[in-house]
């Protein structure tokens, strides 16, 4: 059992806003897929760190859509949230918002869920605070990711089998 203090979903919750500009597109003028994955790894990150208390680095993406282009002009907004603690790693989710301010419209453009591993100055994994589950919500969540890392190590497992 874990000596650290528990955190809370909304502790560590990250809300970022970007302008798509004219360097982040592709030649229709969407927003390349490349910088939205950069924005979401940003937002995911500042919300491990902020559980974690400490840096924490990327170990996977899974399941990452894009169901809306982000059109040059719009507004980017992301909202990063952890669903899930272990011992040393964290599931963060994401979603990815695109606002057009001209006729007030806001659509859901990507989600994605992203684990990332806290690690000491040595690089090495560290504990990180158990989480603290306020809402039916947060707990369906919870459980939802402990249903995806369970996927995510049998898959991993698999891969390795598959090596040797």
């Amino acid at each position: 059992m874990s000596a650290l203090t528990g955190k809370t979903v909304t502790y560590s919750r990250t809300e970022m806003t970007e302008l798509a500009l004219p360097g982040d597109s592709n030649v229709l003028g969407n927003i390349l897929g490349g910088r939205v994955m950069h924005w979401i790894d940003l937002a995911a990150a500042m919300t491990a760190a902020r559980h974690a208390g400490r840096v924490a680095v990327t170990a996977s993406i899974d399941s990452l859509e894009f169901l809306h282009p982000i059109k040059v002009g719009q507004v980017v907004h992301l909202v990063a949230q952890i669903n899930w603690a272990g011992r040393t790693s964290m599931e963060i989710g994401v979603e990815v918002f695109r606002e057009d301010m001209a006729i007030a419209d806001i659509k859901r453009t990507s989600s994605a869920f992203l684990t990332f591993v806290a690690l000491d100055a040595n690089g090495k994994p560290v504990e990180v605070p158990p989480l603290i589950l306020s809402t039916s919500e947060e707990e369906e969540r919870f459980r939802a990711a402990q249903t995806r890392r369970a996927e995510r190590l049998a898959h991993r497992q698999q891969a390795q089998q598959h090596r040797e």
